[in-house]
């Protein structure tokens, strides 16, 4: 699984490239991630809340709902339940990058690191502004263990959402870790 994780890293850096070329992205979109990067703003939960609803929006209604059942199933704790209308709907909609991230989220809880990651991978390739999928993808290289790895996601993922503080905490708590602070 080593050499699956090592091939995400040189592919999520290769997605982090193209973020300028994002795809698919809508204007609405882009005026919140500008929104999401004042420096001092106070409502940024609901500015995230926002890029979420828009996320969601596959664009077809049974695709809506394969990610609703997926969702619930997931939030049930149905993890295989959960994998099965999720890859119900990247089949059915595999340009929807939403389905994937979900995905990844219902393989990550079951276990299934590897399959996971592919999914982020997919989720990236098709959002690459992908800040949940991102923090998935650090969470992953942490717990394995790779922290230089995990560093640099989180540290990708706070230039495209500066305000998370569990983002924050992270990098510092990392920083600290590799020996990267003064302290």
């Amino acid at each position: 699984m080593v050499p699956r994780i090592k091939r995400a890293v040189a592919t999520f850096f290769a997605f982090v490239a193209m973020a300028g070329a994002s795809v698919a992205q809508t204007d609405r979109l882009d005026r919140l991630f500008e929104r999401l990067k004042e420096p001092e703003l106070a409502e940024w939960e609901q500015v995230e809340d926002e890029i979420w609803v828009e996320w969601s929006k596959s664009g077809s209604a049974s695709a809506d709902l394969l990610l609703d059942r997926g969702r619930d199933a997931l939030q049930a704790g149905n993890y295989p339940l959960a994998i099965e209308h999720l890859t119900a709907l990247v089949d059915h909609a595999p340009a929807f990058a939403e389905g994937y991230n979900a995905r990844a989220t219902a393989f990550y809880q079951a276990g299934e690191l590897g399959l996971s990651v592919q999914d982020i991978e997919a989720a990236v390739a098709l959002n690459p502004r992908h800040f949940g999928a991102l923090s998935g993808l650090a969470m992953i290289f942490e717990g394995l263990g790779m922290l230089a790895e995990a560093l640099d996601v989180y540290e990708a993922v706070h230039t495209i959402h500066p305000h998370r503080p569990d983002v924050e905490d992270a990098i510092i708590r990392l920083e600290k870790d590799l020996g990267d602070v003064d302290l």
